[in-house]
């Protein structure tokens, strides 16, 4: 797993041709919008955002995300401020690849201690996409005094047809995810069918183990 992530990033970084899409969730899609992103993950993860973005490399905003152990039952629910950062696009016909960057902090509850605990966070995406074949790795890092998790993400797509830019696009994802700090044992294994037209953008499947995973994403 750790290998093929690396691959991943590596091939994201290199890639110098590409052209706008919206295969993967953003936190920044055009000057001026505001992007609202939602996840459900059963009984592990649950993550609301909303960003709006004054220029076409940054976006401003905030977000809630509760992590729930599948090991020993803590929970974690972070409520945090963020700022978002468009550091390389490449464009061209047919193709796009970004690399995001963001940082923010807020504060939490965390279930085996009392009072909120103040939280910082720090992630970086990157991203590729054709309108066939599709990859992204996100690495999103939670710190206070009293944890750290750090939430690794790897999707690949692929479309069974090739769709058109105002038409509806159908994706069929792997996911790979990770979490560190006792919140969930080995690698999470999702299978998902993703759907978008326009700015409304819907994802929904299950892990190997049979567990609900769905993701929404809207602009406007």
């Amino acid at each position: 797993m750790n290998r093929l992530i690396d691959a991943v990033a590596a091939a994201a970084l290199s890639l110098t041709f590409f052209v706008p899409g919206i295969a993967a969730a953003k936190p920044i899609a055009f000057a001026h919008g505001t992007t609202v992103m939602g996840e459900y993950g059963a009984g592990t993860m649950e993550e609301l955002q909303v960003f709006y973005a004054p220029r076409y490399f940054y976006s401003v905003g905030g977000g809630h995300l509760a992590l729930n152990s599948d090991i020993d039952g803590r929970s974690r629910d972070i409520t945090y401020a963020r700022f978002n950062y468009l550091v390389k696009r490449w464009n061209r016909e047919g193709a796009q690849a970004n690399v995001f960057a963001w940082g923010g902090a807020g504060n939490a509850n965390v279930s085996e201690s009392s009072g909120e605990q103040f939280t910082w966070n720090a992630g970086l995406q990157l991203d590729y996409e054709t309108r066939r074949v599709y990859a992204s790795l996100k690495s999103d890092l939670y710190e206070s005094s009293a944890f750290s998790h750090r939430i690794d993400t790897l999707q690949l797509g692929f479309a069974p047809y090739e769709h058109e830019y105002d038409g509806v696009a159908t994706w069929l994802v792997v996911q790979g995810r990770r979490y560190t700090g006792e919140i969930f044992d080995g690698t999470e294994t999702a299978f998902l069918l993703r759907i978008f037209k326009g700015a409304i953008w819907v994802e929904a499947g299950a892990t190997t183990d049979g567990k609900l995973q769905a993701m929404f994403m809207l602009n406007f």
